[in-house]
């Protein structure tokens, strides 16, 4: 039977990250990856935004990883010469009730130090996008995009580069503790195996929740279960309205459907929030829906045709009673599986706070796990 250090299950951007910072100090990592390529899933099916920051409390994972996160992939970005684009962003409001949460929204990033956030009022927004009619707006300039797979292949190359191997086509299906390791069997390229690993490191996304059951935890009891929170995309086509990111403020259960250029100069809709019961990327949604919706900041959309873009689907656990939910990132020890570290509900800000999340768990790796053992 083969032997391992640690296992990552799961080879998306954060499965990614984890592996090429913990292989740096440490010999025997693997990422187990159930799909014939890397980030297939949640990783690749999102709009490639580099998040500010103020939508999260102060002193959740959120708010924190994704405020590293943000310094550190533009830092990567230029280091490695990978494209991207800090266009700033607005988000907008047209009411008294959406002008409230627009001032609650300054608060929480003041608190969360975001920096180079400003109010404006109509004609500053209207001097920066001609397009967009608001009565207020949060220009927040440290927002910008990047395309996902430039991140994920950053990572799997630094993964490999540091002597870590990334298996795909490999899917766990049986986790067992037995003494201080984890036995774990499924099928790899359609043949059967059985590996033990000291270390096992729960980065399955969409998956996640059923990876935690395997191991034997309650996932109900705890509040790891996951619900699939599916959003569509439509592209504006032919000449591009808005040259940096617009959102409204926020409504449950995302962030609302925004205006969001790409590297290319494109501009994306979207995305909206629905549950689903299942895993698929076809856009399902009516553009008449998303025209409505973006009439209301930008009442000019109508002059532009729009098509179906792409989809994604996102590991959303259940809100709390203020429709918040942070990270779970948890060594289970208390639980009585030392050695074993979850990673549930790694949606948005996930991107953003990739690299933040890889060192994260390293530190934790190397702090309960490795000192201990």
């Amino acid at each position: 039977m083969e032997h391992s250090n640690i296992v990552i299950i799961g080879g998306g951007v954060i499965g990614l990250a984890i592996a090429a910072e913990l292989a740096i100090n440490n010999e025997g990592v693997f990422v187990f990856e159930k799909n014939k390529m890397i980030g297939m899933e949640t990783s690749s099916h999102n709009s490639g935004v580099i998040h500010s920051g103020i939508h999260y409390p102060k002193g959740s994972l959120k708010a924190r990883l994704s405020i590293e996160g943000n310094t550190m992939i533009y830092e990567l970005c230029k280091r490695h010469h990978i494209p991207f684009k800090k266009l700033g962003k607005l988000t907008v409001a047209n009411n008294e009730n959406e002008i409230i949460e627009l001032e609650r929204l300054m608060k929480n990033g003041e608190d969360n130090n975001v920096e180079g956030l400003k109010f404006l009022d109509r004609d500053a927004i209207k001097s920066l996008e001609p397009e967009i009619d608001a009565q207020r707006a949060i220009y927040s300039p440290s927002t910008g995009i990047v395309e996902p797979f430039d991140l994920i292949n950053l990572f799997y190359r630094q993964t490999v580069n540091n002597k870590a191997e990334i298996v795909t086509g490999t899917e766990v299906s049986s986790i067992r503790q037995i003494d201080s390791e984890y036995e774990l069997s499924g099928l790899s390229s359609g043949e059967p195996f059985t590996i033990r690993s000291k270390t096992v490191i729960n980065c399955a996304g969409l998956h996640s929740d059923k990876v935690a059951a395997m191991a034997g935890l309650d996932i109900d009891k705890l509040g790891y279960r996951i619900q699939l929170c599916k959003g569509d995309y439509f592209r504006i086509n032919g000449s591009k309205p808005v040259r940096m990111l617009v959102y409204p403020v926020p409504s449950f259960p995302g962030l609302g459907i925004h205006l969001t250029p790409d590297i290319s100069g494109a501009v994306k809709m979207g995305p909206n929030a629905y549950y689903v019961d299942s895993i698929d990327y076809m856009v399902e949604s009516n553009k008449n829906e998303f025209m409505d919706s973006v009439r209301r900041f930008m009442p000019s959309i109508d002059k532009y045709d729009i098509s179906p873009d792409m989809s994604g689907v996102r590991p959303q656990l259940k809100k709390d009673k203020n429709g918040f939910r942070d990270f779970i990132i948890s060594h289970e020890a208390d639980k009585g599986l030392f050695g074993f570290i979850n990673l549930i509900g790694i949606e948005s800000p996930g991107l953003t706070s990739s690299p933040a999340i890889g060192k994260y768990v390293s530190e934790m790796y190397e702090t309960e796990v490795k000192s201990e053992s």
